[in-house]
């Protein structure tokens, strides 16, 4: 798709609710692309140590805009620096609306064992300060999501869902999220799972910097993912932004006023 097509013009108010903006060379400019097409909040979600700290100065340059999230990617997840990054998401935690990027992924080359223990215990900590998590749940569904039900949390996004479809209906019986991406353009087990899941538990991301069809996503790409999702849905996109924005706002806390529509 050409890049000129997805970010011409204004947009309904919509949250980009999962954007690894520490990644970019200019997040200052995303970010002003993005308020310029009329994306009215975006949450930047953290990896490692480095990743969450750069995140977080990112957020502090945009109060009101971009909101953090910390959080320890299982392709990350380091014996060494395990100990220090969890100490350093405890400490920080207050100061997001998430814990996240975190999960598990059994075709990452670390070892499920340590993945496991280290993903409990970023349960845990959510769970110590109340946040929702951001959940990374590839080839792993079922683990994920009982892992996150056991430990009792009350609220949960599991990223770019692509899962079977009776997990997909547990989760969403227990009150978690599920999120869109514009893999909706091309990948059938997605699309599959957006149309199957009620948009009343779906937000809209971009999973910025990821490539899609060529085009390396950024915070304004989100209109993609609204209009894919409307397509998928078969309703508007007025709709759509105005359920799914309802949706992040519920999910990260954004509904006390830190988001004017």
């Amino acid at each position: 798709m050409p890049e000129k097509e997805a970010i011409v013009g204004k947009m309904e108010p919509v949250i980009d609710s999962h954007a690894h903006l520490d990644e970019l060379e200019d997040p200052d400019g995303a970010v002003a692309e993005a308020k310029d097409a009329g994306v009215s909040a975006v949450v930047a979600v953290g990896q490692d140590m480095e990743s969450n700290r750069k995140t977080m100065e990112i957020a502090g340059r945009f109060p009101g805009y971009v909101f953090c999230a910390a959080g320890y990617h299982p392709w990350r997840i380091t014996k060494e620096e395990t100990e220090a990054t969890l100490a350093e998401i405890d400490r920080d935690l207050k100061d997001c609306v998430a814990l996240g990027e975190i999960g598990l992924d059994y075709k990452a080359k670390v070892k499920k064992k340590l993945q496991k223990e280290v993903f409990l215990q970023l349960l845990e900590i959510a769970a110590t300060h109340n946040k929702p998590v951001i959940v990374h749940s590839r080839y792993s569904h079922e683990t994920t999501h009982a892992m996150v039900k056991e430990r009792g949390l009350k609220k949960a996004v599991f990223h770019w869902y692509t899962g079977p479809l009776d997990i997909l209906e547990a989760i969403v019986s227990d009150g978690y999220y599920v999120s869109a991406t514009p893999a909706l353009l091309y990948n059938p087990y997605h699309s599959k799972a957006m149309a199957f899941a009620p948009l009343a538990s779906i937000v809209i991301e971009t999973d910025t910097p990821v490539t899609y069809q060529g085009l390396s996503a950024r915070p304004v790409h989100v209109r993609i993912t609204l209009r894919e999702l409307a397509r998928v849905k078969g309703v508007s996109e007025e709709e759509v932004a105005r359920e799914t924005t309802l949706n992040a706002k519920r999910l990260y806390g954004l509904d006390q006023g830190q988001v004017t529509l």
